[in-house]
């Protein structure tokens, strides 16, 4: 199904996704033109069939001994199992049941196989294995021995603490409910369903054949797909060929090769996963010299910096000290305000149903009016859903983007991030509970692994233990206290307690230097996690950590030469002359307006202006378009970042003069 597609050298093939809506199509045996209710139609019909299929093939093989065999990648008769799912299992001989009155092409049949999805179960059954193994006396608290042998029995790779706890909460309750440990997974958990999508991947060009369209190739495509025409085809006749024609979004290069995609149906629409492939710059694990790294906060979400290494024969970490910031409280604030609504929707959804259950179980009929009123709150519960999740994508490319675009403005080949995995909100209050849990950092990570592996930037995730503890420049342990611009308290800002140093800033500025020096200095310990292939540095060597403070790099301004740039008399602002001022005769002398002048009215509209100001997120406006934003003014009106600095790294060769001889030292802009 997927096309070869043409890698260079010191390239690789990168493979995204991108979702499009299916609006008509044409079945090719009949000719009928189908709009989207009878595409829906169509696709629900092998959706159920597929889904059927393939958790008849879950719940006859959920057993702790099936999923040993499989997980052993070897058959009965000793030999190694195919790769793909579909053929592991028909080698296997777990075969697929179908009904005896209802005719299901093979192609079909491949895709229930695929999609039972028994393999992903195995790393969940040996976590759920290793905890029972070492259960200790006391659940809620382990001690560091009984962490150490949970370590020791379970899988390689490693597990998220957060992971861990999960599964802890789940085996005690077993234990409290049936007084003993689980045997395996398939006790704790139910056979997991297929899930209401079909995957194409596992087909050939018999089933389905994507290609973009010959009159717009950049724009639509085409896909040719065999679906029923009936809810329980008899024979190879109620299988007929339909053409659906979609548009491609407009990040989809035109070069790209198009793969089989994966379709879903969503609030009465036909949606297609489509999957393309290009050939992208291939990121280098090691040898980065200029860097950029992040660090996660609450009202700032991320603050981050460039650094460079030196080539010298003791590598220094220099950073421009120029910090740059996104503030997302404003999009934080109304996801809270939709969470909020959310859960007393679904407080008032939990007593409808109450009181239609006390009403039921006695024989009576439950009022239509209640009936009705939770018919219209499921509703609402499930719009407030969409808004929330809405808001947290676009969020999250937002944040994505500005990420990328400072590091490959400041020539970066390299982003440093912080793994949060095993933050868990919990034991910090009611109110920062809620905050820690709401923020999407998973997905900001996800989305700038797959914009920077456009333009050929690594992405490593750097340990975050002690980054905002010690001093960036003498190495000293910090001293946390409230920012002195904020009566409110807290620890936002550190000061060094070091007489020869004295730094003092915010803790974000201070973490986001120390995930970057620690980055830089510990390439040669980055490896590739296979399991997410993404670039990953495990372990800390505490005294090359601590042997690398970072360095401040400002600017020569010495003045050289004349100052060219000078305002013109006519340009000077105008103002009234100080009192007792002789040269102004022809106005009343007065005081002058301190500051700048005023460049926007006090009183602003809701209509902001045309131009896109420099401290937005701009994105196109057609995914999102919120009240103030719709000519420019970013993808909220509240998310404030820091505008892109179009100057890479080192800074740009002192300007030359028209005058020979003398040199004019350029600003930062």
């Amino acid at each position: 199904m997927r096309r070869r597609v043409v890698v260079g050298e010191g390239e690789v093939q990168q493979v995204a996704a991108a979702c499009a809506r299916a609006l008509r199509g044409v079945d090719a045996v009949s000719g009928e033109q189908l709009d989207q209710a009878a595409l829906v139609e169509r696709a629900g019909w092998l959706t159920a069939l597929v889904g059927s299929l393939a958790s008849g093939v879950v719940r006859e093989h959920w057993s702790g001994d099936d999923l040993a065999q499989l997980a052993s990648g070897i058959d009965r008769s000793g030999a190694s199992l195919p790769s793909q799912g579909r053929m592991a299992l028909r080698r296997l001989g777990w075969t697929v049941t179908v009904p005896e009155s209802v005719y299901v092409p093979d192609r079909v049949v491949r895709i229930a196989q695929e999609q039972a999805g028994l393999r992903s179960a195995w790393w969940r059954a040996e976590i759920t294995t290793a905890l029972p193994a070492t259960w200790p006396a006391g659940p809620a608290r382990r001690t560091e021995a009984e962490w150490e042998a949970l370590r020791a029995a379970l899988p390689e790779g490693g597990v998220a603490t957060s992971v861990l706890r999960a599964r802890t909460r789940q085996i005690a309750t077993f234990h409290a409910r049936y007084g003993r440990l689980p045997v395996d997974v398939t006790e704790c958990e139910q056979a997991p369903g297929a899930g209401g999508q079909v995957g194409l991947a596992a087909v050939d060009k018999q089933l389905a054949t994507p290609e973009r369209c010959s009159e717009d190739s950049a724009r639509y495509a085409v896909l040719t797909l065999r679906l029923p025409v009936r809810p329980a085809p008899a024979c190879r006749g109620d299988w007929h060929p339909v053409r659906i024609r979609f548009r491609l979004p407009p990040h989809v290069p035109h070069t790209a090769v198009l793969c089989a995609p994966t379709l879903r149906i969503r609030q009465g629409r036909l949606l297609l996963d489509v999957p393309y492939a290009q050939a992208v710059p291939k990121p280098e694990r090691a040898g980065h010299r200029t860097a950029v790294a992040f660090d996660w906060g609450l009202n700032t979400l991320l603050t981050g910096g460039t650094l460079h290494l030196t080539d010298e024969a003791q590598p220094r970490v220099l950073t421009d000290g120029h910090p740059v910031v996104l503030r997302a409280a404003g999009v934080l604030a109304k996801a809270d305000r939709l969470r909020t609504l959310s859960e007393h929707i679904s407080a008032r959804i939990d007593r409808l149903r109450t009181l239609i259950t006390s009403r039921q179980e006695p024989g009576e009929r439950p009022s239509p009016h209640l009936v009705a009123k939770l018919a219209v709150l499921e509703r609402e519960r499930e719009r407030v859903a969409r808004r929330r999740t809405r808001l947290n994508a676009a969020l999250a490319r937002a944040a994505a983007r500005f990420v990328v675009d400072h590091a490959s403005a400041a020539g970066a080949s390299v982003i440093y991030l912080e793994v949060l995995r095993d933050m868990e909100a919990r034991g910090k209050g009611r109110t920062l509970n809620t905050r820690l849990s709401q923020t999407v950092r998973g997905a900001i990570v996800t989305h700038v692994r797959h914009q920077a592996a456009a333009l050929g930037i690594a992405v490593v995730i750097v340990p975050p233990r002690g980054t905002s503890k010690h001093c960036p420049r003498c190495l000293t342990p910090f001293r946390h206290h409230r920012a002195p611009n904020d009566r409110a308290a807290g620890w936002a800002w550190a000061s060094c307690p070091n007489p020869a140093c004295g730094y003092s800033t915010g803790r974000d500025n201070a973490a986001w230097q120390r995930i970057g020096a620690r980055g830089l200095t510990h390439q040669h310990k980055t490896s590739l996690d296979r399991s997410s292939g993404t670039f990953v540095i495990r372990t800390v060597v505490e005294a090359l950590d601590r042997a690398r403070a970072v360095q401040q790099q400002t600017q020569d301004r010495t003045k050289s030469g004349r100052t060219n740039r000078r305002p013109a008399p006519g340009k000077r602002r105008r103002g009234p002359a100080p009192p007792g001022n002789r040269a102004s005769t022809a106005r009343p002398g007065g005081k002058r307006p301190a500051g700048r002048t005023p460049t926007h009215p006090t009183h602003r509209s809701r209509r902001c202006s045309r131009q896109q100001g420099p401290i937005r997120i701009g994105i196109p406006t057609w995914p999102h378009r919120p009240d103030g934003a719709r000519l420019g003014a970013g993808f909220h009106r509240h998310a404030h970042t820091t505008p892109v600095r179009r100057r890479p790294w080192p800074s740009h060769p002192p300007k030359r003069s028209r005058t020979p001889g003398i040199t004019q030292e350029t600003q930062a802009d």
